[in-house]
């Protein structure tokens, strides 16, 4: 793969590159597995469109707020005061 990209579109739909996994979703929050850490988005109505395990390919559609990168292997005080 060329590098992690991710895009944010007039924040209603947001699309990601190199995503390994889902690992939880619901209409407020997603977190996504890449290979340096995970990705946290959160937002309203959101639903996924798109995921591709193969290619890494994933996008959503909803009300985005915001997304928040945790790295992997932040020690717990870290992430909580970051």
């Amino acid at each position: 793969m060329e590098g992690h990209n991710l895009t944010v579109e007039n924040c209603k739909r947001i699309t990601a590159t190199e995503i390994t996994s889902v690992d939880s979703f619901s209409d407020k929050q997603m977190v996504l597995s890449y290979p340096n850490g995970r990705i946290v988005v959160q937002g309203s109505g959101m639903k996924i469109v798109n995921f591709s395990k193969s290619t890494g390919a994933f996008a959503a559609v909803g009300d985005i707020y915001g997304a928040r990168y945790i790295q992997k292997g932040a020690s717990l005080r870290q992430k909580l005061f970051r």
